[in-house]
């Protein structure tokens, strides 16, 4: 593995975050050395995808502050989902001088030629979240359990139908109940291990017949959602309510793999007489990332569930193994076998994530500071 020649590069020097060099950003303590080396001498530039996903501004903004905190000059750019766009950004770091890079991409295809530059100037990458392909220049990857966070989502689906109690036992409810699939952006790899785990969740209730997707709309080439778009999803949802339903029966759970689309599959429902919450006959809708407008809706018994992934834990993740690299040591990883890019396999560490429902809203989020009670009444952070 590249590392970055520095002299007299020391010890991993202490965040003061929840976890030290040597432990994950959820797991125990460790201790840390007074490093050698002057932080303020090192640059971490930091490429997020865009700014229209509160997700994404939460990450780069806690990515930076515990990097400043620590010392280090950050480089902290996002690219408005243009990948062009974040082609040139990350150029720009490594002429710059960057010293270490994390990098959320927008197409995990799309960056070999940045990686080669990196790996040409000796400069470590961290992949953030969003794992990067085809590149034997990827030297780390951190995120949350991807397969897991989809089988959440379809478990979550289960339970609103109530074919599955939220203990995992089975539930009262024998269907069959019509539902409809989406997935996230073909080219975010993180898309094709939700739909995974969600399919393999959902597999024995639909081969049985207890589910009944109507479209007949499986693949995830039929039902991903480029970019990750709300209007798209929208606009797909109706047109499966045209399609699909317009002989009378009804949509009766949807599984969404992210809030954003969440809330374009809930207005396409809503404007096709569907709801306006649960009780009054709007489907259960799963989502992903406890963004602050979807869990209002939770909250109001609209939307049904979502995943929430701390980004809290992965912004501490990504500094604790920035500061490995940077200190010329191996950061600690838990997974050495998942994550294929299709070159090499990345050592990774994952993160746990966690079901919202409307009754652990409190314990999971406003008690966790990670939003409070008059957030989640009003929508807004």
């Amino acid at each position: 593995m590249r590392r970055i020649t520095i002299a007299a590069m020391g010890a991993v020097l202490a965040l003061g975050l929840a976890a030290c060099s040597g432990s994950g950003a959820g797991g125990g303590s460790g201790s840390s050395d007074a490093a050698t080396v002057d932080p303020s001498d090192l640059t971490v530039g930091v490429a997020m995808p865009t700014q229209t996903s509160e997700r994404w501004i939460a990450d780069g903004k806690a990515v930076k502050e515990g990097l400043e905190k620590a010392g280090y000059k950050v480089d902290l750019q996002y690219a408005g989902d243009d990948i062009p766009t974040q082609q040139q950004q990350i150029d720009q770091m490594i002429t710059k001088g960057a010293d270490l890079l994390i990098l959320a991409s927008i197409d995990g295809t799309a960056l070999a030629t940045q990686l080669q530059a990196a790996a040409d100037a000796n400069i470590p990458v961290i992949a953030y979240d969003r794992l990067i392909r085809d590149s034997e220049n990827v030297d780390f990857y951190v995120t949350f359990d991807n397969y897991k966070v989809g089988v959440q989502q379809a478990t979550s689906l289960l339970v609103g139908l109530g074919l599955l109690k939220a203990d995992g036992s089975k539930g009262d409810a024998t269907g069959p109940f019509n539902i409809e699939l989406f997935a996230g952006s073909l080219d975010d790899n993180n898309a094709h291990f939700f739909y995974q785990g969600a399919m393999d969740t959902l597999k024995e209730y639909i081969d049985a017949g207890t589910l009944v997707v109507k479209s007949g709309q499986t693949d995830i080439e039929q039902v991903a959602t480029l970019r990750w778009l709300q209007e798209t999803a929208q606009k797909r949802m109706e047109d499966l309510l045209t399609s699909t339903y317009s002989d009378g029966s009804k949509v009766q759970g949807v599984l969404s793999p992210y809030d954003g689309l969440s809330r374009g599959i809930i207005t396409a429902l809503q404007n096709a007489g569907y709801g306006p919450g649960i009780d009054q006959g709007m489907p259960i809708v799963t989502g992903q990332d406890a963004e602050i407008a979807s869990v209002k809706l939770i909250n109001d018994g609209v939307q049904y569930s979502t995943i929430f992934k701390d980004t809290r834990k992965l912004a501490e993740q990504a500094i604790v193994s920035a500061q490995s690299f940077l200190a010329n040591k191996e950061p600690e990883a838990n997974d050495t076998k998942t994550y294929d890019n299709g070159v090499k396999v990345i050592p990774s560490y994952l993160l746990d994530s966690d079901i919202v429902y409307k009754d652990n809203i409190q314990s999971l989020l406003i008690d966790s500071g990670y939003w409070t009670a008059d957030q989640v009444a009003s929508g807004q952070a």
